[in-house]
């Protein structure tokens, strides 16, 4: 069974692990530190964790990953940017759909969030096939946007009203 949760104490060996496995942290934001220490981890449950409705994925009662959606600012108040990740050895399993949905439904109901989008890295179909189960649309590619580890990388824009 899948669900999504706050994060607890007791995700903090499983963060340091996945966090610090390439496969895992290859399309992910650079906020991410690289190596993730204990001290990251315990910073993440503490504080980082509780910037907008970030949830841990488990499943059949273990830790297996991360969902998310951080609100805008300003103007951009009502929307918020969704982004996912799982372990290497729950991939290809539909978690990171299931997991996605479920903080769909969570945000169109707990908050006055009415747009959603995700920017994913070119290259990685995996991501972009998540985000269409879950009713995300294209909106655009955007070249070159992101730089990361001396390396330009396209990007996927996608986007999904939900209210």
């Amino acid at each position: 069974m899948l669900l999504i949760r706050n994060f607890s104490h007791q995700d903090k060996s499983h963060l340091i692990r996945y966090l610090n496995t390439p496969n895992v942290t290859r399309f992910l934001s650079s906020r991410i530190p690289s190596p993730y220490t204990e001290d990251d981890a315990t910073w993440w449950i503490e504080q980082g964790s509780k910037n907008g409705i970030i949830r841990a994925i488990e499943v059949d009662g273990e830790f297996v990953g991360c969902v998310g959606a951080e609100p805008g600012q300003f103007e951009y108040a009502y929307s918020a940017e969704v982004g996912y990740w799982l372990a290497e050895p729950f991939w290809g399993k539909g978690y990171a759909s299931k997991a996605l949905a479920l903080l769909v439904n969570e945000v169109k109901n707990n908050s006055e969030i009415v747009r959603l989008h995700a920017s994913v890295f070119a290259g990685n179909q995996a991501s972009c096939k998540v985000l269409e189960k879950c009713g995300f649309i294209t909106e655009g590619y955007l070249k070159r946007a992101v730089f990361k580890q001396g390396a330009f990388y396209d990007t996927h824009l996608y986007g999904r009203v939900i209210k």
